[in-house]
């Protein structure tokens, strides 16, 4: 029997990766979530829709947690098409960036930027040998950023430096993995209604409704999710490298 495509999301405990985990498993895909946080909830909404789910427990940044997640992830399904980095964590105090300290700095750029980054490193080399041995699928692998990748926040710095290494980071492995066949995309998400955003939702309200965005509401996982399954999908399989905003026309310049 044929087996299964199957995917790694990251950080999909909840809000937009545990979105993305499941539209990928209505996708047709089993599914593992990486993430610091017990993901039962999301794994047992993934196995109702008939597809498997694993739940692995660690931490990004961590080289032997990532080497341990694939190994179940072999173990288990055999294979992996598809990598999400959608972990991520925002400074846990906003600080003007000529008091922000280096403790801050070091944790959102090693789960935001360096994590991902050796993952992808771990994950592309598994997809070479995979098609190496059969070339049966589509292979890709989807980056999470940010509208922050381009828009200067000095009161989170290090969120803004982490977002736009990561647009950097789809290029270079983009670049990199051209030559085997397997996709590199980024998404750029918006405003989107999360547990990350839950504390400034009155700021974001009247912003939203006083134009900062022409589609006048806030984003939902759903709609990352959506971008991230035709990615999945290979529906852009002659496209690679490429930019997805997912922001309500936030990007646009409107005169």
């Amino acid at each position: 029997m044929e087996s299964q495509r199957a995917a790694i999301v990251t950080g999909a405990a909840r809000g937009i990766g545990a979105g993305i985990a499941l539209e990928l498993a209505r996708c047709g895909l089993d599914v593992a979530i990486f993430d610091v946080l017990e993901a039962t909830e999301t794994a047992e909404a993934i196995r109702r829709l008939g597809r498997r789910a694993l739940s692995l427990t660690g931490d990004v940044t961590s080289a032997d947690d990532r080497a341990a997640a694939l190994k179940r992830i072999d173990d288990e399904f055999g294979r992996l098409d598809v990598l999400v980095n959608n972990a991520g964590v925002a400074p846990s105090v906003r600080a003007d960036i000529l008091e922000a300290g280096e403790e801050s700095y070091d944790r959102v750029m090693g789960i935001n930027l360096k994590g991902p980054y050796f993952l992808t490193q771990a994950v592309a080399n598994w997809m070479i040998r995979q098609k190496s041995q059969r070339d049966d699928g589509w292979m890709c692998i989807v980056n999470i950023s940010s509208i922050s990748a381009y828009t200067a926040s000095p009161s989170r710095g290090e969120y803004c430096l982490s977002k736009a290494g990561v647009s950097m980071a789809t290029k270079l492995w983009a670049a990199r993995l051209a030559e085997h066949s397997i996709g590199v995309y980024e998404m750029r998400p918006g405003i989107i209604a999360t547990d990350m955003t839950s504390a400034v939702r009155d700021k974001y309200d009247k912003l939203i409704s006083e134009g900062l965005t022409p589609i006048r509401r806030w984003g939902q996982p759903t709609d990352i999710a959506a971008a991230v399954a035709a990615c999945a999908n290979g529906e852009l399989k002659f496209s690679t490298g490429e930019v997805i905003n997912v922001d309500g026309g936030f990007h646009l310049r409107v005169l």
